[in-house]
């Protein structure tokens, strides 16, 4: 009987996981959560994951779909992959849907960070009577969610988002040829990947050079979402042209710059030209060590601004200023199977004097995409949080 009844939890848990994926690119900043509802017998009465931020979570899909179906669901067991909400946000508490629908068991893949919850949410169900189970921290649904919701718990736990750097270079490590051409150094598939990286971050960073030289849109292409990632420029003194194609819609772009007291007389003027022409703009602190932004003041603002996931396609300038920083905490990284010889490179890092200076990384995943190579690395205990 506990053996059936474990296996009845690994296999719905991990289709909440499945269900919790279709909150990619539409649940930001709230997280991707899938909720399943079973009957005591594994008969699935219903299912959902988290809409759009405002709309329904999971349990309250889930108990949605169930009503649709004519299903009752007393005496039924749910399978979240993120403990359920104990307060009012933009909706109600989760916990108490699932009280008043008269739930007999919930089974929870991960404990909710979120200083607003963190425990709330079980204790409630706990105190209504509902049995409530909450795997452990390795088991495969738990281990997923985490992955899934990394940013979120970032931005919980430490207040700034994940920052994941995305890079593509050939074999030699080289971004691009000496004068500057790099399209195409990976093919179309490892492109195609690339947007679909873009689409679940919560916004796109770059710098200033990149949309003087290229004047990227910075958006999802490649597939169809229901929301694009915020579009963000690090541009010290505002020399972005109210022009630039990051501007267009859909979704919203932000510059971020030096605040008006640092600015001389023009690149005030150009301050005070963006935000006539309506865009919107960021006053930052400065960091004389790396001639620019203070990073970790702009990574704050973006987690106010509910940015879980950080997604930078930047100029190896500042590639190196993230890295040299400590503030990437994935990289994605595209290599070619082409050999350049001379060329720029993919971080502008220092010379180092010895090799146990080296950042150390660890490898996530490597995959073929088409004819490139994808490597996801982090450094060593990124994730510990």
């Amino acid at each position: 009987m506990v053996d059936s009844i474990k296996r009845m939890d690994d296999e719905f848990l991990s289709q909440a996981v499945a269900l919790a994926q279709g909150a990619i690119a539409l649940s930001e900043p709230n997280p991707r959560v899938g909720c399943v509802i079973a009957s005591a017998d594994g008969q699935v009465l219903g299912q959902g994951h988290t809409q759009q931020a405002g709309g329904p979570h999971a349990e309250v899909m889930a108990l949605r779909d169930a009503q649709a179906q004519g299903a009752s669901v007393q005496g039924a067991t749910a399978y979240v992959t993120l403990e359920p909400c104990s307060h009012h946000g933009r909706t109600p508490p989760c916990a108490d849907a699932l009280v008043q629908a008269g739930l007999a068991r919930v089974v929870v893949a991960l404990m909710d960070p979120n200083p607003m919850v963190g425990g709330q949410g079980v204790a409630r169900l706990r105190g209504a009577g509902i049995q409530v189970d909450v795997v452990s921290p390795d088991h495969a649904a738990a281990v997923a969610s985490r992955e899934l919701n990394i940013g979120f718990l970032s931005r919980m736990v430490r207040q700034r988002p994940w920052v994941r750097m995305k890079m593509a270079g050939s074999l030699d490590g080289r971004a691009a040829l000496e004068n500057g051409e790099s399209k195409w150094i990976t093919g179309e598939a490892a492109r195609a990947d690339g947007q679909r990286w873009r689409a679940r971050a919560g916004a796109v960073l770059t710098g200033i050079g990149t949309v003087l030289v290229d004047d990227p849109r910075l958006d999802v292409r490649a597939l169809t979402v229901p929301r694009q990632p915020l579009r963000v420029v690090l541009d010290s003194t505002w020399r972005t042209p109210p022009s630039a194609r990051l501007w267009a819609q859909p979704g919203d772009a932000l510059v971020c710059g030096l605040a008006p007291n640092a600015l001389d007389a023009q690149a005030l003027a150009r301050r005070q030209a963006l935000e006539a022409a309506g865009c919107a703009v960021l006053d930052c602190a400065a960091d004389a060590r790396v001639g620019g932004l203070d990073l970790a003041g702009v990574l704050s603002s973006l987690a106010q601004r509910g940015v879980n996931e950080l997604h930078v396609e930047a100029g190896a300038r500042l590639n190196a200023a993230f890295i040299t920083g400590g503030w990437v905490d994935e990289y994605l990284l595209y290599v070619a199977p082409k050999l350049i010889g001379p060329g720029r490179a993919l971080a502008e890092l220092p010379a180092l004097a010895h090799l146990g200076e080296a950042i150390d990384l660890r490898f996530q995943d490597v995959q073929k995409i088409g004819e490139d190579l994808r490597i996801v690395a982090r450094p060593p205990g990124r994730d510990a949080f």
